[in-house]
């Protein structure tokens, strides 16, 4: 059927959609369901998940639940079905007394979130309550004057559902004197009346007993009944009588125990029984009758249990005054409880987070926190506060709940955990607070690196340690925690002299110790720089690094090393030539010696330790020089051994040896006439070998002889053609230059022949070797020695060479032409193993002294 109207205008449709509107912002605002009381465990209320928009496997992955104030947890949520469900048994009635509508409000928490949601339950009343009386019978007494048309107020029933289910009507048991007057009060109860109908006697009838019914307009209906006995008495005329139809007072909530809080009073004229007045409750709620206590007779007023303005703000009660004769009086009285503040705030973490990392925002939620007070006015309202050096601050929400938030970003190395005190005060004089405390751990991050306390390390050790030897222990300190506060350490790649730094040294990764793994050398270096990591175990990994330089210190471990003289390889003993014509102080040569140690393990001294004329040579002690000490005698030995130590200053010091031989004659012939009466025990075939030698040095002098004196010759024959020619001619102008080479080269040969002539009388055992003797205070190296210069003839020189020659012709006449000629080559050695003859004219050098 479709039901036609008129269209509606522009205005009232928008009228409509705002009104609509309005609803839906409304309903969005709260979610609402209906539940009717009495109901089994996990009864369906509604499908939660739905209405907040989530499927149900999100309940539980978003720790939706439940928060509710004050009260037992009256629903429950299931997660497999994403509904609301009772979480038992529901009396609306315990729940909410006589109020028409019966609602529950809670709040849904996505914690996830901290997200509140409102839900209102209405709990629908079912008629599960009979209408009861508080008294099972009663009884009235009355006057047999009393006119018709007496009301007598009955007692009232009480039925707890509400609605259709509550008391609707009440029903008195049929008699001719009485009938039921029901009175509509202004709240909308119903008071039951007794009416007088006909007069009564006590002579026909002492006691009538009639029967009140109470019932209520449920399916099906139920209903509680009343016995009521009337008691006719005589006649008594005057009726209690209140000082006052209603009484007030005001009493604070905290009145002790038994406190007399009012005093009703009645009276009545009548005398004797009639006049006697007794007080009682009428109609007084079954709480309120357990917290107050009235004295029959007279008539005060206590409580016998402890007032709470949070129950009761006013307790209202009926006093009834009845004589004896049954004539009653009523009177109201009200009871105003004083609020005081009493009860201390309440302070709930509905969720809260017990750690944070130190790089949590601000602004990041710490904890929701519900406060609520019991008191009203002043002393209910409520400050929430925290200490004001934290970190944090309250931020104020709907309902009394507060954000805890963090209001900068936190340091764990500063504060690794607050105790955060949560206080609520109401304004109630004297003020009220409750605590409560919030520990958070912050944790850490990995956001230090290690430190060292210093830049640079240095460190010494001395060298020719032993392996594994622990040289520096390195410490880096991490102001983080935990895996982000282990520190390991590492070296930095390197190398030393081309080869990788860890072959020198090795690093303890947990300890920071710095391993040699060989032994150092000073000579060979003498630091190393190196740097050591440390980085701890974050994650990120952070790390730093610190140079560190080691210092080698030097040992005394390198005896002195003999440079010169150079011993041979074969182990023979090299020979210095010192002429017997030399005077004291007289440079025979130098011992040369160094040391790879420094400072004074390298400082020398050199002392004669062994020789086999003592007082006859003498050494320097920081030169090394080997000097006469007294000129040379014809007595002393040809061969003399010379053993020169030389010792560093180190500790304990070193030192080495050199043995020196010592040949002393003038020329090299006479060596070796006086070697040749040496002889050295030893095998025949040493002996053998050194006479060859000798012979061949000896035969190879002949032919140098020979050939000088050839030379000599022809020079002579060409100086006679040259006098000659100046006889006849006038001078050399003619004679080519070439005419004087030959001497040049006799010079040249004499200097050769010095210095590479070298005999042995054992070599197996000695090596004998003859350098340039030396007039000097220096020794003259073989390099400077095999200098040379142009080699300039004069006319004296010939001069003086005839003279040798004429000399050595006398000498051969005497008849010793074997020693002759043996001298006369030793004189002709001598002017090339003579420095002044090698690198000077020939006319500076002295005439070899004729033989005694």
């Amino acid at each position: 059927m479709v039901i036609r109207g008129k269209q509606l205008s522009r205005s009232e449709l928008f009228l409509l959609c705002l009104f609509l509107g309005l609803s839906l912002e409304a309903w969005a605002g709260k979610i609402r369901y209906t539940v009717p009381e009495e109901t089994d465990k996990a009864f369906f209320v509604g499908n939660i998940a739905e209405d907040l928009g989530l499927q149900p496997q999100e309940l539980t992955e978003r720790r939706v639940r439940i928060i509710s104030r004050g009260r037992t947890q009256l629903f429950a949520l299931n997660p497999r079905s994403g509904s609301l469900v009772t979480a038992g048994r529901i009396d609306r009635e315990e729940l909410c007394a006589q109020s028409v509508q019966c609602l529950v409000s809670f709040n849904i928490l996505v914690e996830d979130k901290m997200k509140l949601f409102p839900v209102e339950v209405e709990i629908i009343d079912i008629n599960d309550n009979t209408p009861q009386f508080k008294l099972e019978e009663v009884e009235f007494k009355m006057n047999e004057i009393t006119t018709p048309g007496t009301r007598i107020s009955l007692p009232l029933g009480q039925d707890l559902d509400v609605g259709m289910n509550s008391l609707q009507n009440y029903q008195l048991s049929s008699n001719p004197h009485f009938s039921l007057d029901v009175q509509q009060g202004a709240d909308g109860s119903q008071h039951p009346e007794m009416v007088l109908q006909s007069p009564l006697d006590r002579e026909e009838e002492a006691v009538h007993h009639l029967l009140l019914t109470a019932s209520d307009g449920g399916n099906p209906v139920r209903s509680g009944t009343l016995l009521i006995h009337v008691q006719v008495v005589d006649a008594n005329d005057n009726p209690p009588a209140f000082t006052q139809a209603q009484y007030h007072m005001s009493i604070p909530e905290n009145v002790p125990l038994g406190t007399r809080l009012l005093t009703v009073k009645a009276t009545d004229p009548d005398e004797g029984v009639n006049g006697e007045v007794t007080y009682s409750f009428h109609n007084i709620d079954h709480k309120i009758a357990q917290i107050f206590q009235l004295d029959s007779y007279t008539g005060e007023i206590s409580n016998k249990e402890a007032l709470d303005f949070e129950e009761y703000k006013i307790y209202s009660m009926e006093i009834q005054a009845q004589d004896g004769a049954g004539l009653m009086a009523r009177a109201k009285v009200l009871v105003k409880v004083l609020d005081i503040n009493d009860n201390a705030p309440e302070v709930t973490m509905t969720s809260v987070t017990t750690s944070v990392p130190e790089n949590f925002p601000p602004g990041a939620i710490i904890a929701l926190i519900s406060v609520h007070d019991q008191d009203s006015g002043g002393n209910g309202e409520i400050t929430c506060s925290i200490p004001g050096n934290l970190p944090f601050k309250l931020e104020t929400l709907d309902d009394n709940y507060y954000h805890l938030v963090t209001e900068r970003t936190l340091d764990r190395e500063l504060t690794s955990r607050y105790n955060i005190t949560v206080t609520a005060t109401d304004q109630g004089i004297p003020a009220l607070s409750t605590e409560t405390h919030i520990s958070l751990q912050v944790t850490d991050i990995n956001d230090n690196p290690p430190v060292f306390p210093q830049d640079s390390y240095s460190t010494f050790i001395l060298e020719n340690n032993p392996r594994g030897a622990s040289l520096f222990s390195a410490t880096a300190h991490d102001a983080d925690s935990n895996e982000n506060a282990q520190v390991t350490y590492s070296l930095v790649e390197d190398t030393i002299q081309g080869t990788p730094l860890t072959s020198y040294v090795s690093i303890n990764s947990d300890t920071g110790v710095l391993y040699a793994l060989r032994s150092f050398d000073y000579e060979q270096f003498q630091d190393i720089q190196l740097r050591v990591m440390a980085c701890d175990r974050g994650d990120p990994p952070l790390s730093s690094n610190v140079s560190l330089s080691l210092f080698v210190l030097d040992q005394n471990d390198n005896a002195p090393e003999v440079l010169y003289p150079t011993l041979p390889t074969d182990g023979s003993t090299g020979v210095e030539l010192a002429p017997r014509s030399t005077e004291p102080g007289y440079l025979v040569t130098k011992v040369v010696a160094v040391d790879r140690d420094s400072g004074q393990n390298a400082w020398l001294s050199y002392r004669l330790l062994k020789a086999s004329e003592p007082g006859l040579f003498a050494v320097g002690l920081h030169t090394g020089e080997v000097r006469t000490a007294r000129a040379l005698l014809d007595r002393d030995a040809l061969k003399q051994s010379l053993v020169v130590a030389v010792r560093d200053h180190g500790q304990p010091p070193l030192s080495a040896t050199v043995t020196l031989t010592v040949a002393v004659a003038d020329s090299i012939p006479d060596v070796l006439a006086d070697l040749g009466s040496i002889r050295t025990p030893g095998d025949p075939d040493d002996s053998d070998l050194t006479l060859y030698l000798v012979v061949a040095v000896a035969a190879v002098s002949c032919v140098f002889l020979a050939f000088v004196i050839v030379l000599l010759a022809l020079r002579l024959r060409r100086w006679h053609a040259s006098r000659l020619l100046q006889a006849s001619g006038g001078g050399l102008v003619g004679v080519p230059a070439s005419h004087f080479v030959a001497v040049d080269g006799v010079r040249a040969f004499l200097q050769t022949y010095s210095h590479e002539v070298s005999l042995t009388a054992d070599s197996r055992e000695s090596h004998v070797i003859f350098p340039q003797p030396n007039y000097v205070d220096t020794l003259i190296s073989q390099e400077s020695c095999g200098k040379s210069e142009p080699l300039l003839i004069t006319q004296d020189l010939l001069e003086d060479k005839k003279e040798t020659f004429s000399q050595r012709e006398t000498a051969s006449k005497r008849g010793n032409t074997s020693r002759g000629s043996r001298r006369g080559s030793r004189r002709s050695l001598m002017w090339g193993s003579i420095p002044e003859c090698q690198d000077h004219a020939l006319s500076r050098c002295p005439e070899p002294k004729a033989d005694a």
